[in-house]
């Protein structure tokens, strides 16, 4: 069962600093590294959330997921067209897939992933994103579809946290809302608290 509040970093460090906030669920989304740089940094943040309690989930790099016997991947729909799925699971492998439509939806319950992201739930703070924010009642509309736990994301304030999870939210996944507050482990530390 996924925790209910998921952050996203792009750096094992992070992993390390916020650990002592309660942090319990993070997704490593490096975009900026390849090769061993690469390498090394997912390793690294598994290491350090295996030494701390926290579940890791790798962005993207699916044959390093299974190179590093990773318990969790993310992909995008992008992702599916390239991703060895069958081998993901027999590497014992969980996958997580963001979706934005309900055509996307479809398309990734049919893979019977472990989550399905939903998103963006409110308009994105840190990148452009071509979809229409769903809103409370999105989630609550896929949440009728989608019997895996469910993770709302983007533009999520602390604020909302009751909201959402009302609405049906199994997971609230954030990113700006903890790593560009002034204090990152008090504002990761009282999203714990919000969605205990």
């Amino acid at each position: 069962m996924l925790h209910p509040f998921y952050l996203i970093v792009d750096d094992p460090q992070w992993i390390s600093r916020l650990a002592p906030a309660g942090l319990k669920l993070v997704q490593l989304r490096i975009k900026n590294k390849s090769g061993d740089a690469l390498m090394q940094s997912l390793r690294q943040g598994l290491t350090v959330a295996r030494n701390e309690g926290i579940t890791l989930v790798i962005n993207d790099h699916w044959q390093l997921a299974i190179d590093l016997k990773a318990e969790w991947l993310h992909l995008g729909q992008e992702d599916l067209e390239d991703a060895d799925l069958k081998a993901l699971r027999r590497a014992g492998v969980r996958i997580g897939i963001s979706t934005h439509t309900l055509d996307e939806l479809d398309r990734a319950l049919s893979f019977e992933p472990d989550y399905i992201a939903i998103g963006p739930v409110f308009p994105a703070r840190g990148k452009q994103v071509d979809y229409p924010s769903l809103g409370a009642s999105g989630i609550a509309k896929w949440r009728q579809k989608v019997t895996c736990p469910l993770v709302a994301i983007g533009g999520i304030r602390l604020e909302q946290a009751t909201e959402l999870r009302a609405a049906g939210a199994d997971s609230l996944c954030v990113i700006t809302d903890v790593l560009a507050d002034v204090d990152p482990a008090a504002r990761c530390r009282a999203w714990i608290n919000a969605t205990l």
